[in-house]
């Protein structure tokens, strides 16, 4: 089967991406998705989505991790995925979307930058070093001193699979507060290793750097691949609504491969 395939990173975050809206792609398996991603063997990149039709919605997002499975959501993905749509030719203002975790929005200022609208989240567990919320994904978030020269390979890992999350498994981010802002890195579940960013890690982490004002917030993040800015609305001491992540979203390259 020859596929027409599209790369896009946001901050790093990459992605391979194909137009599913005739279902050409419906039969992709696990092991091919898995192969696609790989970055010695194949396109390489951190997941893979499809550009679905969807009823009553401008389009369908469908996500794997690039281990091959089907994955929750991705805020990156859905931020790349939103500008290969407008590059597709959905040209709307506002584009609506269906992804795992529910209904999304997203708009877009000028050619690269992607504003996204993330689910509410009604619920963080603070423990004495640790936060722990979901953003469409689940996120284990610890403040750190210097998140710089931390092994994030390996704390991560080891918060990945330990004996709490080693099954479902979750996200894990390892955060500092900046002058003005946070620096996250994050190690992701499903890629099992740290990727240059996390959407909704980065979402998770400014959620949990609010001051304790129940108000409007607009966090700038840095990230190993770049910048992000997310924007909400502090509604109770761990409530929270009108999530947007923001920031740019870019077409590599595009091509066609083979695969079995």
């Amino acid at each position: 089967m020859t596929l027409h395939f599209y790369k896009y990173q946001g901050t790093g975050n990459d992605f391979v991406i194909m137009d599913n809206r005739d279902g050409r792609y419906d039969a992709l398996t696990n092991q091919q998705v898995h192969d696609l991603c790989h970055r010695r063997f194949g396109i390489g990149a951190d997941g893979l989505m499809l550009l679905n039709t969807q009823p009553g919605y401008d389009f369908g997002m469908k996500y794997y991790n690039a281990d091959g499975n089907e994955s929750s959501m991705c805020g990156n993905g859905g931020r790349c995925l939103t500008a290969f749509a407008r590059k597709m030719g959905l040209t709307q203002e506002k584009l609506r979307f269906l992804a795992v975790d529910g209904p999304h929005e997203a708009t877009m200022t000028g050619d690269s930058w992607v504003n996204l609208k993330m689910q509410d989240v009604d619920s963080v567990e603070h423990g004495p070093l640790y936060f722990y919320l979901n953003t469409g994904s689940p996120h284990f978030v610890k403040f750190v001193n210097d998140v710089q020269s931390l092994d994030v390979f390996t704390e991560g890992r080891q918060i990945r699979y330990n004996d709490r999350f080693a099954a479902e498994g979750t996200n894990v981010n390892f955060v500092q507060e900046q002058d003005k802002g946070i620096f996250v890195r994050t190690y992701e579940r499903g890629v099992e290793d740290e990727t240059y960013s996390c959407g909704t890690g980065v979402t998770a982490a400014a959620l949990t750097a609010a001051g304790p004002e129940t108000k409007e917030y607009r966090i700038p993040v840095q990230t190993l691949g770049g910048n992000l800015e997310v924007r909400f609305t502090k509604t109770g001491e761990r409530t929270f609504q009108d999530i947007w992540l923001c920031g740019p979203a870019t077409l590599v390259f595009e091509g066609q491969v083979t695969i079995n």
